[in-house]
C-alpha cells in the first residue's frame, strides 16, 4: 500500500508526530530520506541520535536533520521513537531512558526483537510495534512486517501504517509467523543478489563483460518479479510459459532441479529459521 500524501493526511484531519531514530545505520537512514524526500514528515520533525556523534553530525546534516546528543534528550523531543540501534544495545538503552518513555510510542526495527519481550522491558505507559524491514526499502521498494500483537493507538497505528507504505508494501503477521516472514522478506534479498551474481558469473563466462551482465540480469530479477505481482499468475504457470516443448529453457529448468535448486532455497530458509530459534 502507498501512503497519502501529507495534505492528505492535514485533510483527514489525521495528527502528525515527530519521529526520533535511536541508532542511525542504513536502514534508518534510509527510512527517513524516504519519508523526507516523500513529504511524508518535514526535517522539523525528524531527530536522531547515535553514539558515534561526528558521524551522525555528517549524516543528520545531509537530511538537515537535528542531531541529539544523547537517547535521553531525543525521548524527550519525539512522539514516536525508531529503536534502530543493533539488537544486543537495545535492552540497555531502554533501560537508560525508562523514565522517559512514559506516554511514548516506540516502533523497532531490531532484528529478532518482538512485542513481549519490550513488554517486559517498558514501563506500563509505553507503546510499541515491532517491524521487520528490508534493504529494497532503500529504493522505495520495501517489505515492512507489522508484528500483529502491538500496543499502538490506532492514529499511531494508522501514521506508521501510511508513513511506511510509501516506501514499500506493509503486511502484518502474527507473532508466530515472523520469524519465517523475517527470512523470507529480510535475509533472502541476500539470496537473490547471490543468484544475480551467480547469473551475471555464466554470462562473464561466455564473453559477456560484467558491467553489462549486472543490469541485465537485475533488470530480468525485477521484471519477473513485476510480472508475477500485477498479474497474480502462479510463478509455476509463468514459468512453463516460458519453457517449450524440447526447448532451451525446459533443458535449463532440469539442471536446476538435478542441482537440488528448489531443496537449495527451503535450505537457506531452513537455516535462517534454526538461528532464529537459537537465540
Amino acid at each position: 500500500m502507498k501512503g497519502s500524501t501529507r495534505t492528505e493526511q492535514k485533510d483527514k484531519g489525521c495528527r502528525m508526530y515527530k519521529v526520533g531514530f535511536i541508532g542511525f545505520g542504513n536502514m534508518a537512514q534510509a527510512l527517513a530520506e524516504g519519508f523526507l524526500s516523500l513529504g511524508k514528515l518535514k526535517v522539523e520533525e525528524v531527530c536522531a541520535y547515535a553514539p558515534h556523534q561526528e558521524k551522525l553530525k555528517k549524516n543528520c546534516g545531509r537530511l538537515q536533520i537535528a542531531a541529539m546528543d544523547s537517547p535521553g534528550k531525543l525521548a524527550e523531543e519525539s512522539d514516536i521513537l525508531f529503536i534502530a540501534c543493533k539488537p544486543h544495545q537495545v535492552a540497555d538503552v531502554l533501560q537508560e531512558i525508562d523514565e522517559k518513555l512514559k506516554g511514548k510510542a516506540l516502533v523497532s526495527i531490531a532484528a529478532g526483537w518482538k512485542y513481549e519481550q519490550y513488554e517486559e522491558l517498558l514501563h506500563h505507559s509505553a507503546r510499541v510495534l515491532c517491524v521487520m524491514p528490508n534493504t529494497p526499502a532503500m529504493v522505495g521498494e520495501g517489505v515492512f512486517l507489522f508484528e500483529e500483537k502491538c500496543s499502538l493507538e490506532t492514529g499511531e497505528k494508522e501514521f506508521l501504517t501510511d508513513l511506511f507504505g510509501s516506501v514499500g508494501i506493509v503486511k502484518e503477521l502474527p507473532t508466530e509467523l515472523m520469524a519465517v516472514g523475517t527470512a523470507v522478506t529480510g535475509c533472502a534479498p541476500a539470496f537473490v543478489d547471490m543468484l544475480i551474481e551467480a547469473y551475471a558469473d555464466a554470462a562473464v563466462k561466455y564473453g559477456m563483460k560484467r558491467e553489462d551482465a549486472y543490469p541485465l540480469i537485475s533488470k530480468m530479477v525485477l521484471g519477473t518479479a513485476k510480472l508475477q505481482l500485477e498479474t497474480g499468475i502462479h510463478p509455476g504457470v509463468l514459468k512453463d510459459q516460458v519453457c517449450s516443448p524440447g526447448g532451451t529453457t525446459i533443458c535449463g529448468c532440469a539442471a536446476l532441479e538435478k542441482a537440488g535448486f528448489r531443496g537449495a532455497c527451503i535450505g537457506s530458509v531452513d537455516a535462517v529459521m534454526e538461528k532464529i530459534k537459537g537465540r
